[in-house]
């Protein structure tokens, strides 16, 4: 299975990145897990939020292959505990499905080109994250579901 991690903006402090470089390590043993960022944009410099949300979506769908099933992380997604979440990766992983880009847009949301893009969206439940921070929960769920599926001790 290869699982990408399209993301707008690019991790600055350094327990973000190690938070994120320990999962990617933890990963390895499961899958090919990859991240890619994509360039925030300053609304300031685009000529607002709109046009700002219009280009980080341009570069995040320059970022996906046409045959990459898109999973977007989103406030009104689809709610999923950790052993569903399992369930829908390895469901997908089931039909076929072995190249998953999960998508977090930046600050300001995504364009609804990207919405358009993506074949499904999914919730952290109804608050607010920061985009790095989600970034992180997702990696740990990926770690977290690999465990669950192989019935490996971690999940509790």
């Amino acid at each position: 299975m290869k699982i990408g991690v399209a993301a707008v903006g690019r991790l600055k402090e350094r327990f973000w990145v190690a938070a994120c470089d320990e999962y990617l390590k933890r990963l390895r043993a499961y899958a090919t897990v990859s991240v890619r960022e994509v360039a925030d944009v300053d609304p300031a410099k685009a000529g607002g939020e709109a046009r700002a949300v219009e280009r980080e979506g341009e570069l995040l769908l320059a970022s996906l292959d046409s045959r990459t099933h898109v999973v977007l992380l989103a406030i009104d997604g689809t709610p999923r505990s950790s052993e569903g979440f399992s369930k829908r990766l390895f469901s997908l992983a089931l039909q076929g499905t072995s190249d998953i880009c999960f998508v977090i847009g930046g600050s300001c949301g995504v364009s609804d080109a990207v919405r358009a893009r993506a074949n499904e969206t999914l919730s952290f439940g109804p608050i607010t994250l920061p985009h790095n921070l989600a970034r992180v929960v997702l990696l740990e769920q990926l770690y977290r579901a690999f465990r669950i599926e192989r019935g490996e001790p971690y999940h509790k």
